[in-house]
């Protein structure tokens, strides 16, 4: 496997949740940099040594409600 993408959002309460494209791979956090490595990880428990990703890709997304 070469790239393993993670949905990053802002949790409703407060925090981040980070979710896998592709794998069963779930994660939140406080912050960033603990988002960051609690993905690293995930991964590492995820996968046997030597199959895991070469590249974790974070892909943010934010929502924004306007009114008309």
């Amino acid at each position: 496997m070469s790239e393993l993408i993670f949905l990053i959002e802002q949790a409703p309460e407060e925090g981040y949740t980070a979710r896998a494209l592709g794998e069963s791979i779930f994660t939140e956090a406080d912050s960033l940099d603990e988002l960051r490595t609690n993905i690293r990880e995930a991964v590492a428990c995820h996968f046997d040594e030597g199959t895991g990703p070469r590249l974790i890709r974070l892909h943010f997304v934010r929502e924004e409600v306007l009114v008309p």
